[in-house]
């Protein structure tokens, strides 16, 4: 029996509707609307049409969204002088600076100037540290883990007790969502594999999810898969271009970390790529920005 697809843009639009509904009720009570600014530096194709994507749907919600373009040979400091800029600018909710930067920028310095408050991504250290010392005053959670927390809930898998392993550690996904994922809300008992793993095999075998997050097409074996597993792609990898029926433009043919045809043959659930993390990511961000408005009016605890 071929495996359930998870559905990522039927789910975040569900998410979506509940936001802007939300989003309504705050601007008739109290007259704001959450704000969020994106900031691109230079002309990074994949960075810029992933951006395209976060003002399309903050304009979709009715937020406020502010665009800023930066050259590619801006300084570090005018870098940092924008963020302060929407800092101290009590109609923004929400700073994003889209990652990644120009090798003269440090990154560091760059996600700590952004206002924690402000901080929707989830990158600054006070909210990350938050989120694994596992507190109860966690602002936000960074918007791809959270976004694999809502697929599964959404999906009705269960985390209570499972055997989750992710593969990959990257500060974005693999080590935020094994801490999320480790908590008593989700109690799950999490191996995370890398580079280092000398037998990914053995503990692939055993895991009921598996988050593969790794950046390498087909990195997950299917013979590695226990029947009936999760299996949740975050890989979003080129393999080539095709023309656009819709705009005759070229645009790029995108695979994940796994081969979706055979694991689907496997696995229980799977995500396919596209239409399955993406879309969630995205989504988590606009909740975040809501949610900063709402703290920012005493509306969250």
């Amino acid at each position: 029996m071929p495996a359930t697809i998870i559905n990522g843009l039927e789910i975040s639009e569900k998410i979506l509707a509940e936001i802007k509904n939300e989003k309504i009720e705050i601007e008739k009570k109290y007259n704001k609307v959450p704000g969020l600014v994106t900031i691109l530096v230079g002309n990074n194709p994949a960075s810029a049409s992933y951006v395209s994507l976060k003002i399309k749907t903050a304009n979709s919600l009715g937020f406020k969204e502010v665009q800023v373009n930066l050259e590619d040979n801006v300084s570090e400091k005018e870098l940092l002088s924008v963020i302060e800029q929407y800092n101290d600018d009590d109609s923004i909710h929400g700073i994003l600076v889209q990652l990644p930067l120009p090798k003269h920028i440090n990154e560091k310095n760059v996600i700590y100037a952004i206002n924690p408050d402000k901080d929707v991504d989830c990158f600054h250290p006070l909210n990350i540290g938050k989120v694994v010392l596992g507190q109860d005053d966690v602002n936000f959670f960074p918007c791809t883990p959270a976004g694999i927390l809502e697929l599964m809930k959404a999906a009705g898998i269960k985390i209570n007790g499972a055997d989750a392993v992710i593969i990959g550690r990257s500060n974005i996904v693999g080590k935020p969502l094994a801490n999320m994922l480790i908590k008593k809300s989700e109690n799950a008992t999490v191996t995370v594999l890398h580079t280092g793993t000398k037998d990914m095999e053995s503990y692939c075998k055993k895991a009921d999810i598996i988050i593969v997050a790794a950046g390498s097409p087909k990195v997950l074996k299917t013979e590695w898969i226990k029947p009936g597993a999760c299996i949740i792609d975050v890989g979003t990898n080129r393999v080539g271009e095709k023309i656009s029926k819709k705009t005759g433009k070229p645009i790029a043919i995108l695979k994940g970390d796994v081969d979706f045809e055979e694991a689907s043959k496997v696995a229980g659930y799977i995500t396919p790529v596209p239409g399955g993390v993406g879309p969630m990511t995205i989504t988590m961000l606009m909740k975040n920005t809501l949610y900063s408005l709402k703290y920012k009016l005493g509306l969250m605890q």
